[in-house]
């Protein structure tokens, strides 16, 4: 068996790794396996054969590392639009009880709202920030 298909193997075998954990990061290190397949297909020895496969999966997890960090931290599920369409909604606030909370009427139904950490309460229009089990969080528009 030639050294590059036993790099083929180690990059197959790390592509099955991640289909069955999903690290995403094994499939970068598979690239890393499958540059060192290439350099051995072009006949460069067994050293640098390893140093094109550690260059390339390294340099690929290190550049999806520093991806992932860029990118912002994604919202929590009561407080994503994607995930929860009632996020970004306007209600209509008349009054508020004492206990900081009131009752309006949404989508057909009495709805608790409360009032964004911060935002004393007013009445008035209110756009939906969050929902937390079944209240709305609002703040005023």
């Amino acid at each position: 068996m030639s050294i590059a298909t036993v790099w083929w193997l180690m990059a197959g075998a790390a592509v099955g790794v991640e289909l069955v954990t999903g690290t995403f990061y094994l499939l970068m290190i598979a690239l890393g396996f499958a540059a060192g397949a290439l350099a051995a297909h072009a006949g460069i020895g067994l050293a640098m054969q390893i140093v094109a496969a550690a260059v390339v999966g390294g340099g690929a997890v290190a550049a999806w590392h520093v991806q992932r960090e860029r990118k912002p931290a994604e919202l929590p599920a009561g407080a994503n639009r994607d995930v929860n369409l009632d996020v970004g909604e306007t209600v209509h606030v008349d009054a508020w009880d004492a206990d900081g909370t009131a009752t309006v009427r949404y989508r057909g139904a009495q709805w608790s709202v409360l009032a964004h950490p911060g935002a004393p309460p007013s009445p008035g229009a209110h756009r939906v920030r969050e929902v937390v089990g079944n209240r709305l969080v609002v703040e005023k528009i």
